[in-house]
């Protein structure tokens, strides 16, 4: 990323909730949204190809680095952080926007697009976590009931005792797997344990994976690209074949040489995929 971190943006949200954030580009407005241990930094493999087409925004969601923001409360999830993407979109005169997320920034952006649809170009999401729909499919719930068990609240317990680096190495396999990726590298890893706090705050909440309206995602007119990785985990494939059999609409499609973080473990393939459907289907006033 030709960023430099001591040119980030700061912002305050009406809710009190600090924002940081990088722009750069022009053209259309496009937002990338990072995953559960991200922060605004980790969409470097997507800056550079993305920029020359569009006016590109990467944010750090609320609870991620640099943000100095208190977990007050224990029913954070998708809502807030929609809530907080809304009042940012309206703050960079950025309506509407092209929606680039993974993870839990995939999630929040399908949240915000089901409650503001008219903030929304199109999606280009990367296995979303909305657990409920891996039951859906074959097998989905029997691999949502084992991430459950083997992941979700052994990292739960960790945090609760006070030992957040057990709780991101127990989030960090369990999400992404033990093969070869960028969850493995030193960076992924450095990356992922300053943003524990985002996973704490999922941890104490009571509804951290709300499911979403079915008959409202069956509803969505707007160009959806669904991307998951050829590696991923079996609860990721379950979850993200279950939404695409709730959005008719929808372009799927498998990446290569990828686990749960398509973009950071072969970019290439996820910047091209992603410039081409946009090409096709939203970019009518730009050259991307």
């Amino acid at each position: 990323m030709t960023v430099d971190p001591a040119s980030l943006q700061r912002t305050v949200t009406p809710e009190g909730i600090e924002i940081h954030y990088a722009r750069a580009g022009q053209g259309l407005p496009l937002v990338f949204i990072h995953g559960g241990m991200g922060d605004w930094s980790s969409w470097a493999p997507q800056w550079d190809a993305f920029t020359p087409h569009f006016d590109c925004f990467t944010y750090s969601r609320r609870y991620s680095s640099p943000n100095r923001n208190a977990i007050t409360d224990t029913d954070h999830s998708v809502v807030a952080e929609a809530r907080d993407l809304s009042h940012l979109l309206a703050h960079w005169k950025a309506e509407p926007a092209i929606l680039v997320g993974t993870s839990y920034g995939a999630y929040t952006a399908l949240q915000l697009a089901l409650q503001w649809p008219e903030k929304v170009r199109a999606l280009a999401l990367t296995e979303p976590p909305i657990l409920s729909f891996a039951d859906r499919m074959p097998g989905g719930k029997d691999a949502r009931l084992r991430f459950e068990r083997d992941v979700l609240r052994p990292a739960d317990q960790a945090f609760a005792e006070g030992r957040p680096d057990a709780a991101v190495r127990l989030l960090t396999q369990g999400i992404n797997g033990t093969g070869p990726g960028e969850a493995a590298t030193p960076a992924g890893q450095e990356r992922r344990l300053r943003n524990a706090q985002a996973m704490r705050a999922l941890s104490l909440s009571s509804n951290a994976y709300p499911a979403l309206d079915e008959l409202a995602l069956k509803a969505l007119r707007i160009p959806i690209l669904l991307l998951h990785g050829d590696r991923t985990l079996d609860v990721h494939r379950a979850t993200t074949a279950g939404l695409a059999g709730l959005l008719p609409h929808a372009q799927l499609t498998e990446v290569a040489d990828s686990s749960h973080g398509v973009h950071r473990d072969n970019p290439g393939a996820f910047n091209r995929i992603v410039l081409e459907f946009l090409a096709r289907h939203a970019c009518h006033e730009t050259d991307a």
